[in-house]
C-alpha cells in the first residue's frame, strides 16, 4: 500500500525448474542442481566395472560353502521338519500325519518321559560338575605349581582323543568282569562296583566320564584367567583379603563371563551326548542310560521310524533353546562384564 488509495502489487519472481532424475526441482542455485544430478547418476550405477569384478570373484569364491551351506544345513533342516509331519521309514513314500507324531511324544509314549528323566539327570549334574572341576583345575594350573606346563598338556589330551577310542579304555577300566578298576579290588579283597551294570551305577559313571573329559574347558578358563588384571590381586592383598576374598571377589567376577560361555555349551553338548553311552551301555541296564539322541538313534536306524525320530530332534532343539535363554536370562545377576557401570 503506497499511499492514500494506493496499491502496490509486488511481482513475484517465476520459479525455475530442473529436470533431475525425472523430476523438476525448483532452482536453488545451479550448484545444488548439479550436485542432485550427479548424486542420482550415481545411485543408478552404484559399482564401477572393477568392483562388479571383485563382486563376482567373491561370490564364485564363497560359492562352495554357500552350496554345502544349502545341501547340507538347510535342506537336511526342512526336510526334517516335514518328516516330523509324516510317517516315514524310508522304504515307501511317507504319509502326512500333522503333528501326531508330537502328541504321541507327549501323551502316549510314557518312554519318552522316561528318556527325559535320563536326560535332565546326566545334563544337571555331568554339566556343573564339569565347569565346576574345570574352572578348580584351571585355577590350580595357573598358580605356580611345579610342572605345571606338562600338567596342561596332559588335562587337554582327553577333548582331543576320538570319543570312541575315550569309550574303550573306561569299558577297560569299569567293566565289571574283568575291568581294571574291579580287578584291583579284588586283589584286595573287597566287593566289585557294577558301574556299567546297575542303574545304580550307570548313569554317575558316565557323568564320571564327562567330567573327565573337559579338558577344553579348562584351557578356555587358563586363558582367561591370565588375562586378569595382577593390580586387581595386589589391591585386594593390600585391603586384607585372603586367598578366598581373592578367589571369591576378583576371579569369580572378572571370569564370570567364560563361566557363562562354558555353561552354555555344556548344556548344548551334555543334552546330545550319544557316543560314550552308547557304546558303553547301548542305553541299559534297565534303559537307565536311555538318553535323548540314543532314543533318537534308535527310532531313526534301528526302528526305521523317520518321523518321529524327526520329530525327537525338533523338540531336542526347543528344549536346548529353552535352557539357552534361561541361562541368558539369569546371567544379568552373576555376570560381569568389564565395560559396565
Amino acid at each position: 500500500m503506497g499511499g492514500a488509495g494506493t496499491f502496490v502489487v509486488a511481482r513475484r519472481r517465476p520459479v525455475q525448474l530442473y529436470p533431475v532424475a525425472g523430476r523438476l526441482l525448483p532452482f536453488q542455485g545451479d550448484f545444488m542442481a548439479a550436485r542432485a544430478q550427479a548424486e542420482s547418476t550415481q545411485s543408478v550405477s552404484r559399482f564401477t566395472p572393477g568392483e562388479w569384478r571383485n563382486l563376482r570373484l567373491g561370490l564364485l569364491f564363497v560359492s562352495p560353502w554357500v552350496l554345502g551351506f544349502l545341501v547340507f544345513t538347510i535342506y537336511p533342516l526342512i526336510a526334517s521338519l516335514y518328516y516330523s509331519l509324516t510317517r516315514y521309514d524310508l522304504l515307501r513314500p511317507p504319509v502326512f500325519l500333522g503333528l501326531k507324531n508330537y502328541t504321541i511324544l507327549f501323551f502316549d509314549d510314557p518312554h519318552f518321559w522316561n528318556v527325559m528323566g535320563n536326560t535332565i539327570y546326566y545334563v544337571g549334574f555331568s554339566v556343573p560338575l564339569g565347569v565346576g572341576s574345570a574352572f578348580i583345575i584351571a585355577n590350580m594350573l595357573n598358580s605356580r605349581v611345579v610342572a605345571r606346563t606338562f600338567f596342561r598338556g596332559i588335562i587337554y589330551i582327553p577333548s582331543i582323543v576320538p570319543a570312541v577310542a575315550s569309550a574303550m579304555v573306561w569299558d577297560f577300566l569299569m567293566n565289571v568282569q574283568w575291568g581294571a578298576i574291579n580287578g584291583l579290588l579284588r586283589s584286595f579283597g573287597l566287593p566289585i562296583i557294577p558301574f556299567l551294570s546297575n542303574p545304580a551305577w550307570s548313569k554317575p559313571s558316565l557323568i564320571l566320564v564327562a567330567v573327565w573329559a573337559n579338558g577344553a574347558a579348562v584351557v578356555i578358563f587358563l586363558a582367561s584367567l591370565q588375562d586378569v588384571p595382577r593390580a586387581l590381586y595386589e589391591a585386594a592383598t593390600v585391603d586384607g583379603a585372603n586367598m578366598w576374598h581373592r578367589f571369591r571377589n576378583v576371579t569369580i567376577p572378572i571370569t564370570s563371563p567364560i563361566i557363562l560361555f562354558n555353561l552354555i555349551m555344556g548344556l548344548i553338548v551334555a543334552f546330545q551326548e550319544f557316543t560314550i553311552p552308547w557304546i558303553l551301555t547301548q542305553g541299559g541296564p534297565m534303559n537307565s542310560t536311555e538318553f535323548y539322541l540314543v532314543h533318537l538313534y534308535r527310532n531313526a536306524f534301528a526302528y526305521l521310524r523317520m518321523g518321529k525320530a524327526s520329530a525327537l530332534a525338533w523338540i531336542l532343539l526347543l528344549i536346548i533353546v529353552v535352557f539357552t535363554m534361561i541361562v541368558f536370562r539369569s546371567s544379568a545377576r552373576w555376570v560381569y562384564y568389564g565395560g559396565e557401570k
